[in-house]
């Protein structure tokens, strides 16, 4: 795919996404669209963890939860807004990602998945037994949704309606996306894919593999911790069952349909695992069983992922120009 038409495309997907609820506004359409978005965004973090460093990680809603407990509590026992407590949610659930970054980067493979899973499971029951800040199992209520002074309007306040949300998801949506593409082309990027193909080859040519695997896991759960946020003010009360293993495996899974290391298919991924539950809707009764079975038939008919090939081949363009 030429640059000017991979250009032509993306500018396409932004005019579409933008003017998606003037074009439909079934509200609960596009509720459902800026989940997925949401969804997106949290796909895009997972993915350089993943696809571009290739560590496996199975305890990103971990972060995901920081970021919403971060906001809700800053919100809640000091009054912070929404559009200030979004950068303590991305700061703290970045520097989380780090700590949990130090002891994982010493271990490989299977064993950095058990140790990402039980940082999930940590963190969930975590905010589950600490009832006296957190609201243990009944979660946080009262979380203050966002307001926006508008000139000549006044303060507008979101409330409940979706077309606001869906707006702010799809900004972040874009920005991150924009900052996954510098990161991925960039020389740390061309780093981590190092990294993925062969890490021993990596150390030798001289890049830090600890100081890079630390970036990458910051970088993502600071994106989970940001997306965090947005979910606890678009809720507004949040709670530990929200942030479970399953939230993990279907970010996952996102990453992995879209194609590993693809920040367009993290995206393509995210959109179809997250509105497909709901086109699969009319069949209640069959539903889960069939959103498995296109999952298997995807893995069976494409296990390199929807926009896997492309991602590929835009790799080896890259080493070709270096070389």
């Amino acid at each position: 795919m030429t640059t000017g038409r991979a250009r032509m495309l993306w500018l396409i997907a932004v005019l579409l996404s933008f003017l998606l609820p003037v074009i439909y506004r079934n509200p609960y359409h596009i509720e459902v669209v800026a989940s997925a978005g949401l969804y997106a965004i949290l796909a895009l973090g997972l993915n350089i963890v993943v696809g571009l460093t290739g560590l496996l990680h199975l305890g990103y809603a971990a972060f995901f939860a920081i970021g919403a407990y971060t906001y809700a509590l800053c919100n809640v026992h000091l009054g912070c807004p929404f559009w200030v407590g979004l950068l303590p949610a991305t700061v703290v659930g970045g520097l989380c990602g780090m700590v949990l970054g130090i002891p994982a980067i010493r271990v490989r493979g299977d064993y950095l998945a058990i140790v990402t899973l039980g940082f999930g499971e940590i963190v969930r029951i975590t905010f589950t037994n600490l009832e006296r800040f957190t609201g243990g199992p009944n979660g946080l209520l009262g979380i203050d949704h966002p307001t926006l002074w508008i000139p000549g309007r006044g303060i507008y306040d979101f409330g409940v309606r979706s077309v606001p949300y869906y707006y702010v998801i799809v900004v972040v949506m874009w920005l991150v996306a924009v900052g996954c593409l510098r990161l991925s082309g960039s020389r740390i990027g061309r780093a981590w894919a190092a990294i993925r193909e062969d890490e021993l080859a990596a150390s030798c040519s001289g890049i830090n593999i600890a100081r890079l695997k630390l970036v990458a896991l910051g970088v993502a759960a600071a994106i989970a911790g940001l997306g965090g946020a947005i979910f606890a003010a678009k809720q507004g009360t949040i709670t530990p069952d929200s942030f479970d293993f399953i939230l993990s495996v279907m970010i996952l899974a996102m990453v992995v349909l879209g194609g590993l290391g693809s920040v367009p298919g993290a995206m393509l991924g995210a959109l179809v695992l997250g509105t497909l539950p709901e086109l699969l809707r009319g069949f209640e009764q069959f539903r889960m069983l069939l959103f498995g079975l296109v999952m298997i038939i995807m893995m069976r008919a494409r296990p390199q992922g929807l926009l896997g090939n492309v991602q590929i081949r835009r790799e080896l363009l890259v080493r070709s120009d270096t070389a």
